[in-house]
């Protein structure tokens, strides 16, 4: 099933959001509804609060990359109550977008590695370096959890020459091909 989007002006993505259970009712549906909403709207990760739900949950899809980058053919994984233990490599800088914020795109500098644990869609506990480009999605989707999204992370400059395009999102005006809930 399709979920609505929740862009930037609703209160779930500022809510740092709380560790789940494997008794947390529909997971499993949830899980796969996430996936279908990320494929849905071409995205490559997508976080339970940009559904509105509260949640340290997040899934991430790079199969649409593997014509360039062979490594992730059929590359899904789910992240169920991620912590980030540490960063490594070197600062890069990248463009992001994101679901959540339709239409603004912005170079970001994120760690070129992360070392995470996280529990996959089973609960199996996984404790790993990530690198490369799914390590700069990773940090994107975690950030999610943590109620902070990628504009939060460009300098006061950037964020004033896109004054307009964040204030439209606030107000509700998201122009895009899939389903959205706006804050009005």
């Amino acid at each position: 099933m399709i979920l609505p989007i929740y862009t930037l002006g609703q209160p779930v993505l500022r809510k740092v959001a709380e560790n789940i259970t494997p008794e947390y009712p529909n997971l499993k549906e949830l899980v796969e509804n996430m996936y279908e909403t990320m494929s849905k709207a071409d995205g490559v990760g997508l976080a339970a609060p940009q559904v509105g739900l509260p949640i340290r949950l997040f899934v991430i899809d790079l199969d649409c990359l593997s014509d360039e980058l062979p490594e992730y053919k059929d590359f899904r994984k789910t992240f169920i109550n991620p912590e980030i233990i540490e960063f490594g490599g070197e600062e890069e800088s990248d463009e992001e977008g994101c679901l959540s914020l339709p239409g603004i795109h912005e170079s970001v500098k994120r760690m070129n590695k992360v070392h995470m644990k996280y529990m996959d869609e089973n609960f199996t506990e996984h404790d790993e370096w990530i690198g490369g480009y799914e390590a700069r999605v990773v940090q994107h989707e975690y950030d999610h959890l943590d109620g902070k999204v990628f504009i939060d992370r460009i300098s006061t400059l950037r964020r004033q020459l896109i004054k307009g395009k964040i204030n439209a999102l606030l107000k509700g005006k998201a122009h895009c091909n899939y389903k959205v809930k706006t804050p009005r």
